[in-house]
């Protein structure tokens, strides 16, 4: 069971006007469980994407980044998302790209547009052949089923070792318009910012112009999905794609318009929300943490020790174990790569419980009380630096027996 993240209920789910789900059950891994996904857009849909950062990033994020830089040259705009689960065609070298161009010029077929207007997505075990002719086969029924109230099989159809379904809606009302957006994304393992293995689709039913969603989509990602770490791999696959299906009333063509800002505001905290929810979920996860580094000369640098925290093998195991063994925090900070930091000068809390005071133990503090606050559910960690007036925040998650359990057992 996920931390404190309760299952999301599927008539809470709303629907987005100019975008309809199907999903097909195409035995790509395991038979019986949902593992093809479509989503068919609007002709009025903008879309918008950012990916990994790894240099062996999968077929499908060579290909869709691709589709999506023609979408901008040719005016045929993407036409639907395809997605499997089971297999992440990643280290699969030119066979694995003609696998995935094999599964967008069918569904292209299928739904009478060019395979360039095709996006497609996978996530599963790397460095193994996409089963297309699979993929193929369910796309009939994952048409035959297109429906815009579909998102919550849609979050099970993008799960792998995800103990449940990630999704949330928002309704919102910006210039005097109402704005629907519903969003799911997967992730357990794997997760690192750059991004952080995950996949995350948020959609909106505001027009909005290619620059402006370009845009958006990086601050979204920027204050979200790389803002999390369950262990430090930066995966194959990871992709977050905006949505704006331009079935709304809503139309935002300059970040300088006042709405522009609302509208940002309100799809990067349905981002968060779903970016937590993938730490939430993690594998074995038992306690949820947030790590918050204050008073910092720029954000990279709070950002650079919130990751060392984060990241730490001891740390999480530390935290596993409501063990107040704070030092390792310390220790974390020490080598996250900020040169010039003087010790001396920085505070180290537990919620609300003063641990580290001017680089050193605070003499007031009480295992006891170190130890309440880790044997809690949720726990904050806040770094003080006294440098300058800069924060930034990382989410993540402790490491405990089940994760290595896990991984250890994940291509059974």
């Amino acid at each position: 069971m996920a931390v404190n993240s309760p299952l999301p209920i599927a008539a809470d789910l709303k629907p987005v006007a100019g975008i309809e789900i199907g999903y097909a059950e195409a035995g790509i891994k395991k038979p019986n469980r949902k593992d093809v996904l479509v989503m068919k857009l609007a002709p009025t849909a903008t879309v918008a994407g950012v990916f990994t950062l790894n240099r062996f990033c999968a077929a499908p994020v060579q290909i869709s980044k691709a589709h999506l830089a023609a979408a901008q040259t040719s005016g045929k705009p993407i036409a639907a998302l395809l997605v499997n689960t089971g297999n992440a065609n990643a280290g699969t070298g030119e066979l694995g790209l003609s696998l995935a161009n094999e599964t967008c010029t069918a569904l292209a077929a299928q739904l009478g547009v060019d395979a360039a207007q095709i996006l497609p997505f996978s996530t599963g075990v790397i460095l193994e052949p996409l089963p297309a002719a699979k993929v193929i086969a369910g796309l009939p029924q994952a048409i035959a089923g297109l429906k815009a109230d579909n998102w919550y099989n849609a979050a099970e159809a993008i799960m792998t070792t995800d103990t449940q379904p990630k999704a949330g809606s928002r309704t919102v009302t910006i210039g005097g318009h109402t704005v629907t957006m519903t969003g799911i994304s997967k992730g357990a393992g794997m997760i690192k910012p750059n991004m952080a293995t995950m996949l995350g689709y948020l959609a909106f039913d505001a027009k909005v112009a290619q620059p402006v969603l370009d845009q958006l989509v990086k601050h979204a990602a920027d204050h979200s999905f790389n803002c999390i770490t369950i262990d430090g791999d930066t995966s194959t696959n990871d992709s977050f794609m905006l949505i704006a299906t331009g079935a709304g009333a809503l139309e935002i063509t300059s970040v300088e318009q006042p709405e522009y800002a609302q509208l940002r505001d309100a799809v990067t905290e349905l981002s968060l929300f779903l970016a937590q929810a993938i730490v939430r979920d993690g594998e074995g996860a038992t306690k949820f943490m947030s790590i918050i580094v204050e008073e910092g000369a720029n954000v990279e640098e709070c950002r650079k020790i919130a990751y060392s925290i984060g990241h730490s093998p001891l740390v999480k195991t530390a935290f596993f174990a409501s063990d107040p063994n704070l030092g390792r925090i310390l220790a974390a900070i020490g080598y996250a790569g900020v040169d010039d930091l003087d010790v001396s000068k920085l505070n180290l809390y537990l919620d609300d419980v003063w641990v580290a005071k001017n680089g050193g133990r605070n003499p007031d503090y009480k295992e006891e009380d170190g130890q309440r606050i880790m044997k809690q559910s949720e726990i904050t960690v806040r770094v003080k630096l006294a440098r300058g007036a800069a924060t930034a925040t990382v989410y993540t998650c402790d490491l405990s027996h089940d994760y290595v359990s896990i991984n250890a057992d994940y291509r059974s």
